[in-house]
Formats: C-alpha cells, structure tokens, sequence
C-alpha cells in the first residue's frame, strides 16, 4: 500500500489550569490518536517519524515515545525499514471488548437499581439530554458519538465503583474508532435516543432486571453493526463533511 500523505495538523492547545502540564509526548499521542479515530490516518496507512516531525513541529523523541504507546494498544505497528502503519481492525479482539463492555455496564446498571429513594444525581444529567422531544435530538454524527459515550460512561460511573469506571473507560478508547460509525445513518441515532430512553427509564425506576435486558441488547445491537464495518466505509466516512 502507498504511503498515506499525512496533512498537517497543529498539536491541540491545552488549557493553562492544568496541574499537572501533558509532556510533548503526550501531546503527540494524544493527537495521533485523534487522527485515527477521526479517519485522518485510516487502517493501513503508512508514514513515517520524519513526516509526523515536521507536520507536528517536534523533535523525534516525543514522536518515537507516542508510537511506542500506540504501538502498545494496538493501534500501529513498526516496519521493517518503512517506517510505521496503522493496524487494520481486529473484530475479533472489537467482539471481545464488546463483551467486556457488556459486562461491566449490565454490572453498573444492578448497582444503580439497588440505590433507593431519589435518582442519583448524575442520571438527572442525562434526561435532559437523552428525554427530549424528537425535533430536539442533537443529529451531528460525530457529537452523537460523544453524547452516546458520555450516557455509558456516566451510567458507569453513577455506580459509584471508581475501578470499575476505570476498566469501562480504557474501554470505551479502544473501541471508540469503529464505534463512532455507528452514528453514521441517521437511523442509527434515532434508535440510539429511543434505546438510551428505555434503558435510563428502567435505572430510574429501578427495574434491574428491565435495565439490563435493554442495555445488552442495545450493545449487542452496536455490535453486530460493527462487524458490517469494512475499510471502504472507513474510507468514505473520512472523505464526508463529518468525518474528518
């Protein structure tokens, strides 16, 4: 495969209350990853540490130490003499991170419908943005990829179990990339709003049982859509106005 011509893109500003300042490296990852989950650099692209030094304006240092990360998790890997590419998918590994994803969500759910008395705050965030009438439902496919980690995530995260949010969030980043074109047919996100809607009206009447039926169906659902994913629609979701 020819080597992607990589555009160039600045690092993103970081804002200045941050205690503890990202390091040039991580900055680079940071922004390496968003290329690939953005579909700026699609799976078997190729490039080069010379090329992302002078579109990103680093030295090779922080560039090698964000490719060995990436490396890592399984997002690229180093050629023999030709630089680096980006992996193509691994469904089978996605299948297997869907299941855990199951799990620890339908885990999540239980302990929220054991809560008595009033909802848990945060859960009061979410009916405003997924309860809402149909001519307000948010139709941008990239922001309705971000609102529909956020009600996971928070979902998660209202159970109150900061290890298991922690496990749910390395998660939700390693199937974010095939994940966000889910979004991509506005079918897709109308059942996305009307399964989100069942599922937070069963926490909140605290039908464990409902709840959990619902949620692993809807992740099942996302999951079957997944394996239907190919490279071509990779390739046009980066060509689209939304895609990158």
């Amino acid at each position: 495969m020819p080597t992607n011509p990589i555009k160039r893109r600045p690092l993103a500003k970081h804002g200045t209350r941050a205690a503890t300042p990202p390091s040039r490296a991580d900055e680079v990852y940071e922004q390496l990853k968003r290329d690939i989950a953005d579909f700026h650099l699609l799976p078997g692209d190729r490039f080069t540490e010379n090329e992302l030094c002078e579109r990103l304006g680093v030295s090779r240092t922080p560039v090698r130490q964000a490719l060995i990360r990436l490396q890592q998790e399984g997002f690229v890997e180093v050629m023999f003499r030709s630089g680096w590419r980006v992996l193509p998918f691994d469904f089978n590994r996605f299948d297997q991170l869907y299941d855990l994803r199951m799990l620890l969500e339908t885990a999540a759910v239980q302990r929220l419908c054991q809560h008595e008395g009033a909802p848990v705050p945060l859960l009061q965030g979410l009916k405003d943005i997924w309860l809402v009438p149909v001519a307000d439902r948010e139709t941008d496919p990239p922001t309705v990829a971000a609102m529909d980690e956020a009600f996971h995530q928070t979902l998660v995260r209202a159970a109150g179990n900061d290890e298991l949010a922690r496990v749910h969030q390395d998660v939700t980043e390693r199937i974010r990339i095939i994940r966000r074109l889910d979004f991509l047919k506005q079918m897709r996100i109308d059942a996305t709003y009307e399964e989100h809607g069942k599922i937070l009206r069963a926490v909140l009447a605290h039908n464990a049982d409902r709840a959990s039926l619902l949620l692993r169906t809807h992740i099942q659902t996302s999951q079957v859509e997944v394996r239907k994913i190919t490279l071509h629609q990779v390739f046009l979701a980066r060509q689209s106005p939304t895609g990158g």
